[in-house]
């Protein structure tokens, strides 16, 4: 099992924890954020994906003009361009970095943030398309003669393109914590994401997918898990610094027109999120709950709490029940990363069994 470490990037500094200090995108932040996961062995970084934000193939483009060797997932919303299209932009963009791109595509689980771009589908509709989506998204990438396309979402006719992925293909990951995510993810990714979550609601998710998989008979998609580790020189420091961290979200984040509501999430991940803070701060070796609880599950926000040798302990908890990719970011976005690369990665890449 080969075991990949994955940042997320943005366009310009971000944390829950306090405002942002400059424009919506500024290159040279962008810059150093790039270059300090390509130099510090990060293998994957996420382009997230937002209505509100820098858009994300033009973003992806500049983070791998800026980097040698770091790979990027590409987070993409089906129903924003047509798979004809996409499928040439993620072509042109695989072969411009020499096959450094993955797509992770996002169904959608929020309805507000869908119809801020025209999406009026309901959460089942939004899967059905991300299947045909991603059905479409390979045949055109391997396909030899023009391709005629009619489904329940899309149709298309004699489409072709001189630009096809340096491999044949590019990476597909699906994500989500719901039952159609799941059937999904199992039945047509290659990767499939989960947000952090103890290790026994992990495994019982990753069951699911790979039920899934094994029904249609097509290979199991890596599990990628996702933490925002909170690590400092020893255990004590380090939960000091997350209490500092979770009163930044909880005084900054709220007023923020992300911040949190007392709505119930409507989507399985957040919502799984918030019933596992409510029932325990603290699962496992060192998995913490309340930023969590603070955002009202808002994206990836369950930290592991700890030392760097405790960090990477728990990070090899997860390897140790099938997870490949492991998702860590932290709060203080290129400061951790500097720091999780340099203190954590060795750790965890030390313990594995040579490939």
């Amino acid at each position: 099992m080969t075991v990949e470490f994955v940042g997320m990037i943005g366009a310009a500094y971000y944390s829950e924890t306090q405002s942002r200090p400059s424009a919506a995108v500024d290159p040279a932040y962008l810059r150093r954020f790039a270059r300090a996961y390509d130099d510090g062995g990060f293998d994957w970084t996420l382009v997230p994906y937002s209505s509100a934000a820098a858009e994300s193939n033009q973003l992806a483009a500049a983070v791998l003009a800026q980097t040698e060797r770091l790979k990027v997932m590409l987070a993409h919303r089906p129903g924003v361009l047509h798979p004809a299209n996409a499928a040439r932009a993620f072509a042109t963009l695989d072969q411009l970095s020499d096959g450094r791109l993955g797509i992770h595509i996002l169904a959608g689980g929020n309805d507000t943030e869908q119809r801020r771009e025209g999406d009026y589908l309901s959460k089942d509709e939004r899967y059905e398309r991300a299947a045909e989506y991603i059905g479409i998204l390979r045949d055109v990438w391997s396909a030899v003669e023009p391709r005629t396309h009619f489904g329940t979402h899309y149709r298309f006719e004699d489409y072709r393109s001189d630009v096809v992925p340096v491999r044949g293909g590019i990476p597909v990951s699906v994500g989500g914590s719901s039952e159609a995510a799941y059937r999904v993810g199992g039945r047509h990714g290659d990767i499939f994401g989960l947000w952090g979550e103890p290790l026994r609601e992990t495994a019982e998710q990753i069951a699911a997918v790979h039920a899934h998989a094994d029904a249609v008979g097509r290979p199991r998609p890596r599990i990628w898990v996702s933490f925002r580790p909170i690590i400092a020189p020893t255990d004590e420091l380090a939960w000091e610094r997350a209490e500092r961290i979770l009163g930044g979200i909880n005084h900054n984040f709220a007023a923020t027109p992300r911040g949190v509501n007392s709505a119930q999430p409507q989507n399985a991940g957040s919502q799984r999120l918030v019933a596992l803070a409510e029932r325990s701060q603290v699962y496992d070796r060192a998995l913490w709950m309340a930023p969590a609880a603070a955002t009202n599950g808002a994206g990836s926000s369950t930290a592991l709490v700890g030392s760097p040798e405790t960090v990477a302990k728990a990070l090899l908890d997860y390897v140790d029940i099938g997870c490949e990719l492991l998702s860590i970011r932290g709060y203080d976005p290129l400061n951790d990363a500097i720091d999780l690369a340099r203190y954590v990665l060795p750790l965890v890449r030390s313990e594995l069994p040579a490939a």
